[in-house]
């Protein structure tokens, strides 16, 4: 009998269109693929992600995997939470979408456009405390819902302008509304954004190695792998905003030749009393078999540089 492959997935639009890159690449592979669509406590819940805490859109998902329901589970890489799950395996990190943020402003203007006192609306703790440090004088509204809901506010003048990630308004075909792609150097993204987690459960080794063999980028696996475990260990030390982006770039070895190195940046914000705001950064590169260690040690230098001393709205890193 052949078999049907279970993708389960949150069901908003965003995260069926990521599912749906999955389950293509599975098709054409030859595989039998069903969707199967799960409610999360963050899809029902209407409070600010750094109230409800980090696993809100993942732990359902999870749970269906466990419970057998499904063999497959896609979540927004960033989504995450950074301890490993028991019974269940990381199968694939397919290729990254652009993790950078967006502006989706009004009149099509830039971020440095934006007259004095105009409103920016995000969700996320690591935006506000990036987009005041530019001091721009910008007022940042906290906002959640959906991507059509949040650029609604700017098309309806209730904001003008709100900061998303670029790889979901590119999965939903609306990178055409962004006015403005941030430069990492004004706003790191969070760990992992823009990327996939691809899990299954950790027996099911066929399915682990279908999906490793089909869908998995080795340098994305290695650029996240950096990310999130200078996030990981930031997380017991450290309660702030947290920014960061790693590459895999090419490199000369002592005997001139070339090899992969990971080349990693970090952000954390300081002083969130008001509208004042310090960055703590820092940045490293590794060999790409040193990704791990690399963010470890990343993380390391920015609690040396003050990092544990920090104090912020929860340990939110969107």
């Amino acid at each position: 009998m052949t078999r049907t492959i279970r993708i389960g997935t949150r069901g908003s639009a965003l995260a069926l269109a990521q599912t749906g890159i999955i389950a293509e690449a599975l098709r054409q592979a030859g595989e039998n693929v069903e969707i199967v669509k799960v409610s999360t406590p963050g899809d029902r819940s209407h409070a600010a992600i750094a109230e409800i805490g980090v696993g809100v859109f993942t732990s359902a998902l999870r749970e269906a995997l466990q419970r057998k329901e499904v063999d497959v589970a896609i979540h927004s890489y960033k989504d995450l939470p950074t301890a490993p799950e028991p019974g269940i395996v990381l199968a694939a990190v397919p290729l990254r979408e652009d993790p950078r943020d967006a502006l989706i402003a009004r009149d099509g203007l830039t971020l440095g456009e934006l007259p004095q006192g105009s409103t920016v609306g995000t969700g996320s703790p690591r935006r506000m405390a990036q987009l005041r440090a530019l001091g721009l004088g910008l007022e940042i509204v906290p906002i959640r819902g959906n991507i059509d809901t949040r650029l609604r506010k700017v098309a309806d003048g209730e904001l003008d302008a709100v900061v998303l990630a670029r790889a979901g308004l590119a999965r939903l075909g609306r990178a055409g509304e962004i006015t403005e792609t941030l430069d990492p150097i004004q706003m790191l993204p969070a760990p992992a954004q823009g990327a996939l987690a691809v899990e299954c459960r950790v027996d099911d080794v066929d399915i682990e190695h279908l999906l490793r063999s089909i869908v998995d980028d080795e340098a994305t696996r290695a650029a996240v792998t950096a990310e999130r475990a200078m996030l990981a260990a930031l997380e017991a030390g450290c309660s702030a905003p947290v920014g960061a982006l790693a590459e895999v770039v090419e490199d000369l070895d002592a005997e001139g030749s070339v090899i992969e190195r990971v080349s990693l940046r970090g952000v954390a914000a300081a002083g969130l009393d008001g509208e004042s705001v310090e960055l703590i950064r820092a940045s490293a590169v590794a060999d790409k078999s040193d990704a791990e260690r690399l963010g470890r040690q990343l993380a390391a230098e920015l609690l040396d540089l003050g990092a544990g001393a920090l104090s912020g709205p929860g340990r939110n890193q969107r």
